[in-house]
């Protein structure tokens, strides 16, 4: 099945900005749907981004839109997600998803087949 690596978290001041890669293999990538889902302790996990397999259609939860920007290139297996001017509300775990049906079509509760280890993202204030 396919297999999902997230990479680039780090540690950032707040203000600053990130970028995230999320390596595919192990099947077709430009097939797939794919999106970026973050989680803090004690909170649930949640919708960050999402792109269709042309790269087309990028769609953003309200806490990243008009800072993060969500990009793919299918000839490189890559996923990517350019964050700006973070905030320590973007501390999480974040982590790359893929999923056969278009997000846009699905619910948000059962989409993502296949799921990345996540990597961590710390804003400090």
């Amino acid at each position: 099945q396919v297999q999902l690596v997230e990479s680039g978290g780090g540690l950032v001041q707040t203000g600053g900005s990130l970028r995230l890669s999320c390596a595919g293999s192990g099947a077709s990538f430009d097939s797939l749907s794919m999106g970026w889902f973050r989680q803090s302790p004690g909170k649930e996990r949640e919708f960050v981004a999402s792109i269709d397999w042309s790269g087309d259609a990028p769609y953003y939860a309200a806490s990243a839109k008009g800072r993060f920007t969500i990009s793919r290139d299918n000839d490189k297996n890559m996923l990517y997600l350019q964050m700006h001017t973070l905030e320590s509300e973007d501390t999480a775990v974040y982590y790359c998803a893929a999923d056969s049906l278009s997000f846009l079509l699905a619910t948000q509760a059962n989409w993502g087949a296949y799921w990345g280890q996540g990597t961590q993202v710390t804003v400090s204030s």
